[in-house]
């Protein structure tokens, strides 16, 4: 394990729920139910592979996107070759992650030219590999990911995935499995946030669930996404009859 627990630091003298500029805990993002949980709690990550599932709009990839910045990984996406190479600042959130490490990731977090790792996020994915030497315009979309998870998910790190599925097809997604569980068997450790009933599948990985109740770890086969997905395949028309009209 690179990463045991994240937790969110506020200054002693404003107590656990602060409210010095950007901690107003009736604000964003301290409104959201997992980021108040994360406040109160932090969140322990007990496998190599931690999988966050929930809804749009549940703050899945909010909690994401601060755990890259926390570890100094640019929030628009990228490796640990590039050290804040966009104009994007830290969230107020990602100012704010801490982690309890392993003897492996305190060295990481200590070191510039000790840190390994990527943050992909879907909608800049390609940019950042362009950035990073690879050709994006003579791929696609898919080929894109897939040669970032082929080249640059190699050493032992903290690998940050803000929904991988979007560009993939189902067996570049069985591929995408593969690639993680290599890494995280070579001692690379995986945070994804994802939509994929796939991905969320493999063997071995801690899956939490995020939404109003804030963050609760969950089995594969009690998930939402999986239930729906089980009983859309089953049945199209039960869901499609309330949505198209006749």
């Amino acid at each position: 394990m690179i990463v045991e627990r994240a937790y969110v630091h506020l200054p002693a003298a404003h107590g656990p729920h602060g409210n010095e500029a950007g901690a107003d805990p009736a604000g964003w993002p301290w409104s959201v139910p997992c980021v108040r949980q994360l406040l109160d709690e932090g969140l322990r990550f007990t496998a190599p592979v931690t999988f966050l599932v929930g809804e749009n709009g549940s703050g899945k990839s909010t909690l994401v996107e601060a755990l890259a910045e926390g570890f100094g990984l640019d929030s628009y996406g990228g490796s640990h070759d590039w050290r804040y190479a966009s104009a994007r600042e830290k969230s107020v959130l990602g100012e704010r992650i801490r982690f309890d490490a392993a003897p492996r990731g305190r060295r990481m977090a200590a070191s510039w030219s000790a840190r390994k790792g990527f943050f992909l996020r879907a909608e800049t994915a390609l940019d950042a590999l362009g950035r990073e030497g690879f050709a994006p315009e003579s791929v696609s979309h898919g080929e894109g990911f897939l040669a970032a998870f082929r080249g640059k998910f190699t050493q032992p790190g903290l690998y940050v995935l803000d929904e991988p599925e979007a560009a993939l097809s189902f067996s570049s997604c069985l591929e995408l499995i593969g690639h993680v569980d290599r890494l995280a068997k070579e001692g690379g450790q995986v945070v994804c946030a994802t939509h994929s009933p796939l991905l969320t599948a493999l063997p071995g990985a801690d899956i939490v669930e995020v939404g109003e109740h804030g963050m609760r770890r969950a089995a594969w086969a009690d998930l939402d996404l999986v239930n729906h997905w089980r009983h859309y395949l089953a049945d199209p028309r039960a869901y499609l009859r309330h949505i198209v009209e006749p």
